[in-house]
């Protein structure tokens, strides 16, 4: 594997009607590398968007799905989620700033 420097491993915010709501709670779900660890996740945002502290990172794997255009078949790319929840006395992200 190589190695992935932390200003790959976010690739961009998610913005759903969902994630909207998680930011209340201070979680932020991004789109990630498909090859990133939790700890390469924690240390992208908390370099990326100064004074967050992040406190615990989930992730998800998604596999790409099937998809058939008349005879020939194919998948889509794989990708990855992180949900990132910042501490109490952690500052808001703000995605206009960071990214």
């Amino acid at each position: 594997m190589a190695s992935i420097n932390y200003y790959d491993v976010l690739l961009k915010p998610v913005i759903t009607e969902k994630s909207m709501d998680q930011m209340g709670d201070r979680k932020y779900t991004f789109s990630v590398h498909p090859e990133a660890t939790k700890v390469q996740i924690k240390e992208a945002v908390e370099k990326m968007f100064k004074g967050a502290i992040v406190q615990k990172v989930n992730t998800m794997n998604k596999d790409g799905k099937t998809k058939r255009r008349g005879t020939t078949s194919g998948k889509t790319a794989k990708t990855k989620k992180a949900i990132v929840t910042l501490t109490a006395e952690s500052k808001e992200i703000d995605f206009f700033e960071g990214m």
